[in-house]
């Protein structure tokens, strides 16, 4: 009678398993390099207070108060004044476009306000449609400004003098006036929903023919790599048409979120992303072999879209080399044309360098894809 144990045969079949696992080399790259990643991104690459945001000061005259104030908020490490000398055109534009996150308008008369105690006052307008991005920088503002201009007057010590000329900030937080997290979160779930069903689908097509025997009999077809890869991507468009009206929709019934854009413009920036998406799941499924495979390299290449995108915390927050990296990933340039066209309104020249950036990712996809294509299996 055959023993319920035997260590013997235990031992066996756990060196087979490790012969296995030692095989599927890709599956224990990922037990590495998952941790690892994570380990690294979370350790080296996460800031929730992000530093030296760009800033536009839109200043008539820039006297000795104006530099001051200018140059006190610069030391607090917030605030960096990549435009200095901004008309109030340009610097709607930019604040628009997302190429600054704040706009600090001085009013021609500050310095005859300040000389005579008429409370003077100055306009601060933050780009609020990520609150998170922001909170650090505004919540010191205010005294940092105030101070400096009474510090300029060299009369800071004068309790009556310092109740005169004391500087007034008004905050203008543009976009997002009350700071709701869902306004910045709920848009970037679209992106995050629609990468992780588009890549994942799109990976698994190729495989699974591989799988169950069916590739030759489509190889033997006469078709081209072309058309093989839009009838395996094309199908995944309606998918991820119902997926963009069901999270738009709830967007705008369940959490309010403003719609103040071109609806066009939006469909347009969504299409080239998710063109982008199922053409890289196809060139992820023409690299590896089985749908489990498949699964893990789209995880793998989940996670770093998250952290390094801007969606869960801020992408002025991360180092150079993470900004970098973030700037390589479809997800990154669809926020910011997400967000811009929804909250901020943004015109197509506003999102134009995100649109292009998306447009150069599927022709790289679509390029490498086909290659790898004929290259495995011609």
């Amino acid at each position: 009678m055959r023993r319920i144990f035997s260590l013997g045969r235990l031992l066996t079949l756990i060196r087979k398993e490790a012969i296995q696992m030692r095989r599927d080399r890709l599956t224990f790259a990922m037990m590495l390099g998952v941790p690892l990643m994570q380990l690294l991104l979370f350790g080296f690459a996460i800031n929730s207070d992000p530093k030296h945001l760009p800033a536009a000061l839109v200043a008539a005259d820039q006297d000795k108060y104006t530099r001051a104030m200018v140059t006190a908020l610069e030391m607090t490490g917030y605030y960096d004044f990549t435009y200095p000398d901004a008309t109030p055109g340009e610097a709607a534009r930019l604040i628009a476009s997302g190429k600054v996150v704040f706009v600090v308008t001085v009013p021609s008369d500050l310095g005859e306000r300040i000389e005579r105690g008429d409370h003077p006052q100055i306009l601060i307008e933050a780009d609020a449609t990520d609150p998170a991005a922001a909170s650090g920088a505004i919540s010191t503002l205010g005294a940092v400004a105030s101070d400096a201009v009474l510090r300029a007057t060299g009369q800071e010590w004068d309790a009556k003098a310092r109740a005169a000329r004391e500087l007034q900030v008004v905050v203008h937080k543009r976009y997002n006036p009350e700071g709701l997290t869902q306004f910045n979160i709920v848009p970037g779930l679209l992106g995050v929903i629609l990468q992780m069903t588009m890549v994942m689908m799109t990976a698994m097509a190729l495989t699974r023919e591989t799988e169950r025997g069916t590739m030759e009999n489509l190889l033997s077809m006469p078709v081209s790599p072309l058309e093989i890869m839009l009838a395996k991507v094309l199908p995944y468009f309606g998918v991820g048409a119902v997926q963009v009206l069901v999270v738009l929709g709830a967007a705008r019934v369940i959490f309010h979120v403003p719609f103040v854009g071109s609806i066009w413009l939006l469909f347009a920036g969504i299409l080239l992303f998710v063109m982008s998406l199922v053409i890289l799941g196809y060139l992820i499924s023409s690299v590896v072999r089985t749908q489990m495979q498949a699964m893990q390299v789209t995880i793998f290449y989940f996670l770093p879209s998250i952290l390094l995108s801007g969606f869960m915390f801020p992408f002025r927050g991360m180092p150079g080399w993470a900004q970098y990296l973030g700037e390589t990933l479809p997800l990154t340039h669809f926020l910011r044309m997400i967000r811009g066209v929804m909250l901020k309104g943004a015109g197509p020249a506003d999102v134009a360098g995100p649109l292009w950036m998306m447009a150069v990712f599927v022709l790289i996809f679509a390029l490498l894809a086909l290659s790898r294509f004929r290259r495995t299996l011609d």
